[in-house]
């Protein structure tokens, strides 16, 4: 099931990977696309407004020129409506008015109809002194739209100029077909004058149709031009040619970059688990020098990683890909194991020191406890002082269940240290609220010491703090004896670095022990220490 499962898993890693910049090219062009149609409905419905406006304009100007006709005859001025009926643009006809009937027309001359029965409905109830109106016909011309501009005097006259629709229809249907756009104009509260077929689309709510209301700041004009979905994909797929090989390429290499990266897991990962099965790990131990019994106390296990073709994995780097593939438990458990299996063959004083590091996974693993129980009963025989070292990381997060479980392993007489004090981002508080035994200060603040009796700030608060604490220090890194002659005065006694010795198997070390039991301070060596 587990063979079959995992590739299954990188297809689906490499087919999201594939899927993502063409599903955002998808999503992004369809915005683009609807912008792209918001554009042309304002560009059209401009060009319409300004266009109905215009002969707005015109007909204002003319229901306004015919009001110096107020107190003549028809007979002295219908040659001169007739003119003005002809030669002017847009106009069907012009006339004047006197208490709601046509007095005088540069159609039907002085044949009195009433304005109503000529626009075939009734005049607006509120209607202002200069107003227009669009119809669905005259009595003239009953199958055409035209629109009536009126200019009253307040007093009974009016004058008006009847604009023939067809302008605006063949207008209307000019600006739309290009774009297959439905197109509505009306005038007042009058009939919608439209191109072809009744507009329909402006009611259809439907994805992909687009409709833009616009208001007339100078007349009472309203335009509504409503888009096809036709529209809308039109200018989808022009954009999505455009854009496509680009997102074809973004996807290859995305797929590309994501197969790199499930290989580069899945080999560590893979590596480190055929490492555990083949024991290509082994374990280092750097020992721990006490200046204040002249021995050395203790020993710092330390993982080392020999690839099958010999060449060496930094621990900085498995360590790590380790803790972000899930693997740092099982080679914690690993390295708990190789640790009782070397130290068969040891032969060491009661009490010594054996330090091993744990993540901060494994810390809050549900087996934590039981691990470490199992660790400490096989070790049992050497009647050794068990060190967990925690980096100040391990610490933060579940406060209280790590606390407990510390808790629990001290009083089983289990020691805890914090490992490279002073370099993660622990709160100075957990000091007081973890049960801790030792502080180990990191090689770096160690390399801060330039003379014996000189001064290093950070590295003499920390030693501080610890002595505030009650908690011992052990310092790492020492590699010259100024250092530690620094370390000595002020009060450090545990001392770990290459002055003393480099981390060494566990074959090693059994002899090197051996020999350098209770040393005389005369024979610590002062030069370059030994290499193992």
């Amino acid at each position: 099931m587990r063979s079959t499962e995992k590739p299954r898993q990188v297809l689906r890693w490499l087919i999201a990977a594939g899927l993502i910049p063409i599903l955002l090219c998808l999503i992004f062009t369809l915005l683009e696309a609807g912008q792209m149609v918001k554009r042309q409905l304002a560009v059209t419905s401009s060009m319409l407004m300004s266009q109905a406006e215009n002969i707005s304009d015109r007909a204002r100007v003319m229901t306004a020129s015919l009001q110096e006709y107020k107190n003549h005859r028809c007979a002295d001025i219908k040659d001169e409506l007739q003119e003005y009926g002809s030669m002017h643009p847009y106009f069907r006809s012009v006339g004047l008015v006197r208490e709601g009937n046509v007095i005088c027309s540069s159609t039907f001359g002085a044949r009195r109809d009433s304005i109503e029965d000529i626009i075939r409905r009734p005049l607006p109830p509120d209607h202002k002194n200069v107003w227009s109106l669009s119809v669905a016909g005259t009595s003239g011309v009953n199958n055409r739209p035209a629109v009536l501009f009126m200019h009253e005097d307040g007093h009974g006259f009016a004058s008006y100029a009847l604009v023939d629709g067809q302008y605006l229809i063949d207008f209307i249907w000019a600006a739309g077909m290009r774009h297959d756009y439905d197109i509505s104009l009306k005038f007042g509260d009058g009939f919608a004058i439209f191109s072809g077929v009744p507009a329909t689309r402006q009611r259809d709510t439907r994805w992909g149709n687009y409709t833009l209301n616009t208001h007339s700041e100078r007349y009472a004009i309203t335009l509504n031009v409503t888009s096809s979905r036709s529209e809308l994909l039109y200018n989808w797929r022009q954009v999505l040619l455009s854009l496509m090989p680009m997102a074809l390429i973004l996807s290859l290499l995305f797929v590309a970059l994501t197969s790199n990266w499930l290989k580069r897991k899945s080999s560590f990962r893979d590596e480190i688990r055929r490492g555990i099965a083949h024991n290509e790990f082994s374990v280092h131990y750097q020992p721990v020098y006490n200046l204040q019994t002249k021995k050395f106390s203790g020993v710092e296990a330390l993982m080392r990683w020999q690839r099958a073709d010999g060449h060496w994995v930094r621990p900085d780097v498995f360590i790590s890909a380790a803790e972000s593939e899930g693997m740092i438990v099982p080679l914690t458990r690993y390295l708990l194991q190789r640790v009782v299996q070397d130290s068969a063959q040891w032969q060491l004083d009661p009490g010594f020191h054996i330090s091993v590091n744990l993540a901060a996974e494994h810390l809050q693993h549900d087996d934590f406890l039981s691990d470490i129980r199992a660790f400490a009963a096989a070790m049992a025989h050497l009647k050794p002082t068990i060190t967990l070292e925690l980096t100040e990381r391990s610490l933060i997060g579940e406060d209280r269940l790590v606390s407990q479980r510390l808790a629990d392993l001290r009083r089983e007489g289990i020691i805890i240290a914090i490992d490279d004090f002073g370099t993660g981002h622990c709160a100075l508080s957990y000091l007081q609220t973890f049960p801790l035994d030792y502080l180990k200060i990191d090689r770096g603040f160690v390399n801060t010491i330039e003379s014996i009796d000189g001064e290093t700030p950070v590295l003499d608060a920390i030693i501080a703090l610890a002595d505030k604490l009650a908690l011992k220090v052990v310092a790492e890194g020492v590699e010259n004896e100024m250092q530690l002659r620094y370390l000595e005065n002020h009060g450090v006694s545990l001392i770990q670095g290459y002055y003393f010795a480099r981390p060494m198997e566990s074959a090693v070390l059994s002899d090197w022990l051996g020999q350098r039991n209770n040393p005389q301070p005369e024979e610590i060596p002062a030069g370059e220490p030994p290499r193992f």
